[in-house]
């Protein structure tokens, strides 16, 4: 046998085989539409055993501006421009105290749709009495409350409460038997919520007129006596008119300051002066008449300039008249009077800017003092009008409080009477004509439709955990051996076997093809060896072994000469089959010695095959399938004969099979479709395998051709026998 080179061979994909699955569902598909069909049927008993619901609904419409007589939203505290507004109130709908309201006005508690019945428990406890029940701890009381509350319970698991998107309005919505209380509940909530709403709001109305009117009398108390600390402090004071004061102080502050600076500017240049003066010395009239101040004086600039023209005057005399002329005399005389009173008229200045100095010293020490009593003064002042405003922004304060609360009590006594609704009914329920629940056409729809793809999932966990042989794509795929060939399953009695000549039968057309094209394949494949030994067997007991067996045979006998052995000497069947005697001698015979082969070789008039039975069954088969004189009879039946079938035991019951292995020279396997378990199967063949490897094949057996060709379609190769048979029929 040739053995591929596993390197050469691509690695196969994992992909999901859908023609698997499907035919998976093709196999049972009648019985998933059974369990389909008998699960709707129950449904649809229980759906109309169930008591029909009904729902009404109402709308209302939740004001975003309340109706008021005056604006106290400041009071109620309620800012209904807020989303937070309307999620409260969708809340409130939706509260214990509103459905406990509703429950006590319609009386619920008396209604038959709300009457109690006993749960599990308690009927388990009505069965059982020594079941503790707990409820026999409490008192009428705690019953009643725990009764109650279960009512709520059950009321608010039937409320609905749905607001509409970008509106204003909600829809309350319940859910019963009757149609009639539906409505009355879905209209008794929308008008609890909009009394409960309006006693809130009286309620709180109340409470702010109380509160306010109490805080009112401090209020106006607090403000009299501020405005007496006011006008104490004003008249303490003598204070007239603050503010004035402190812009005269103001602008007296500003004046003196500004006085000040100009004196002490000027005192600074006369300093200035007095210095250069000592620095030059009072006699030096050369550098004095340098100086800017001096200069600049208007009596020094007359002098020089009468100065300037008597020394032209002395310039000209003495160029014309000599040295004692009595004009130049005259005019030298002049220019001295005038040089004279330069020098005083210089002394005087100096003499003045000194007395100046010493005013302008005076002036500048009595500015410092009346600037500093003016800021005294002014300190003064502004601490007043520090204390004076602190009394008037009390007052201020004390009489906007009195005014505000003054207001507020005012606004509140007006509407405490005044009762405006925060929703109104746009809509109101209605009782319904249809039920809306159960919705008994989708529940037996999706009952349908569930139904079948659990029958479906059950068909794939079956076949999941069907680990048996079914196909004999699968003795390739699964075990890793070569299929020769199956043979179909005819219909025949439970626990018997099959026809014995069913090969014959022209009605088995299909039999008779599948056995030929086994003796094809084992013709094909011995080719280069004549495979003359033929040994047949299985995993277990009952697989249809020694059918096989029989009926390859009758396939061979038909162009050859063949014998058929039965060698399974435990359990013999093969002469039983053929009608043989209970003492007719055979293979145990022989190799014991006992009986001649001629003696023991029986001829089958039909099929032309000899028939070599297991004779009289001894007490160790296996010691006499291990003898040499077996194998002996072996070469001398294979000289004899074109082709020799064995029948041998099953491999995992005994060894038999085995030992026969060894010197057969074709093993052919035998496999019982959707019958024996895959781990049997491969333990047999690792056996032989061990043994000796002259394994040629598996057939498969009792192959079911209705479930291959639901699975494969009636024209793959499973088929083919099938649409052939047809044909010729």
């Amino acid at each position: 046998m040739a053995v591929m080179d596993t390197a050469a061979v691509p690695q196969q994909q994992d992909v999901i085989d859908l023609r698997k699955y499907i035919s998976i569902i093709n196999i049972h598909k009648w019985r998933i539409l059974t369990l389909a069909v008998l699960v709707t049927v129950l449904t649809v008993l229980v759906v109309l055993n169930i008591q029909s619901k009904y729902a009404s609904t109402a709308t209302l419409l939740i004001e975003s501006q309340q109706a008021k007589a005056v604006s106290i939203e400041e009071v109620y505290g309620i800012n209904s421009g807020q989303q937070e507004y309307y999620l409260t109130q969708f809340e409130i709908l939706k509260s214990r105290s509103i459905a406990e309201k509703v429950v006590d006005k319609l009386s619920l508690k008396d209604h038959p749709d709300f009457e109690v019945k006993p749960g599990l428990m308690q009927r388990l406890r009505d069965l059982v009495p020594f079941i503790p029940n707990p409820e026999a701890e409490l008192t009428p009381e705690q019953i009643a409350f725990k009764q109650r509350e279960s009512l709520v319970n059950e009321f608010l698991e039937r409320l609905s409460i749905n607001p509409i998107r970008k509106t204003q309005l909600v829809q309350i919505s319940f859910t019963t038997y009757s149609p009639e209380l539906a409505a009355q509940v879905a209209n008794a909530v929308g008008d609890e919520y909009i009394n409960s709403q309006l006693e809130a709001k009286l309620g709180i109305t109340q409470q702010a007129a109380n509160w306010l009117g109490g805080r009112l009398g401090e209020l106006r108390q607090q403000l009299d006596d501020s405005e007496a600390r006011l006008q104490a402090y004003r008249e303490k004071e003598g204070l007239i008119d603050v503010e004035g004061v402190r812009g005269l102080g103001a602008k007296e502050l500003e004046r003196l300051s500004d006085e000040l600076t100009e004196a002490r500017s000027r005192k600074a240049q006369v300093d200035g002066f007095i210095r250069v003066i000592r620095q030059y010395g009072i006699d030096n009239m050369e550098q004095l008449e340098s100086l800017p101040e001096i200069t600049a004086h208007k009596g020094v600039q007359d002098i020089k300039t009468l100065q300037a023209a008597t020394e032209q005057k002395v310039s000209e005399l003495s160029k014309i008249y000599g040295p004692r002329h009595p004009k130049l005399i005259a005019a030298k005389s002049e220019l001295t009077a005038v040089t004279d009173n330069l020098r005083g008229q210089i002394k005087k200045l100096v003499s003045g800017i000194e007395n100046e100095a010493r005013s302008v010293q005076e002036n500048v020490l009595v500015l410092e003092a009346e600037l500093a009593k003016a800021k005294t003064q002014y300190q003064d002042t502004s601490i007043k009008e520090t204390t004076y405003q602190r009394l008037e922004r009390e007052v201020a304060t004390n009489r906007q409080l009195f005014e505000t609360f003054l207001a507020r009590q005012k606004e509140t006594e007006v509407t405490s009477d005044f009762n405006s609704a925060i929703a109104r009914f746009t809509d109101r329920a209605v009782p319904g004509t249809e039920p809306v629940a159960p919705k008994r056409k989708l529940i037996v729809v999706l009952a349908f439709v569930a139904t079948l793809g659990l029958g479906m999932m059950l068909a794939f966990v079956l076949d999941a955990l069907n680990d048996t042989i079914k196909s004999p794509n699968e003795v390739e795929n699964l075990l890793g051996q070569r299929t020769l060939g199956f043979m179909p399953d005819l219909p025949h009695k439970k626990n018997t076997d099959l026809p014995l000549y069913s090969f014959f039968d022209d009605g088995h057309k299909q039999y008779a093809e599948s056995v030929r094209s086994i003796r094809t394949s084992l013709t094909l494949l011995a080719l280069d060896k004549q495979l003359k030994l033929i040994e047949l067997t299985s995993s277990v007991p009952s697989e249809g072994k020694s059918t096989c067996a029989v009926n390859l045979a009758f396939a061979f006998g038909q162009m050859e000469k063949v014998l058929i052995i039965d060698a399974d000497m435990r359990r013999p069947t093969l002469a039983k089959r053929f009608g043989l005697p209970a003492y007719q001698p055979g293979l145990a015979n022989l190799i014991a010695g006992r009986e001649q082969l001629d003696d023991c070789l029986v001829v089958d008039e039909k099929s032309g095959i000899t028939l070599l039975p297991a004779g009289n069954v001894p007490p160790n088969p296996l010691e006499l399938l291990s003898s040499p004189r077996f194998a002996e009879l072996l070469q001398q039946l294979a000289q004899r004969y074109d082709r020799v079938i064995i029948d041998t035991p099953p491999v995992q019951a005994v060894s038999d099979a085995l030992v026969i292995a060894k010197t057969a020279d074709a093993v052919l396997y035998v496999v019982a479709a959707d019958q024996t378990r895959g781990g049997a199967i491969k333990s047999g063949i690792h056996k032989l395998l061990q043994t000796e490897n002259n394994l040629y094949g598996v057939i498969l057996n009792k192959v079911n051709m209705k479930k291959v060709a639901q699975s494969y379609g009636d024209y793959s190769h499973y088929g083919y026998y099938h649409y052939y048979s047809s044909e010729q029929s």
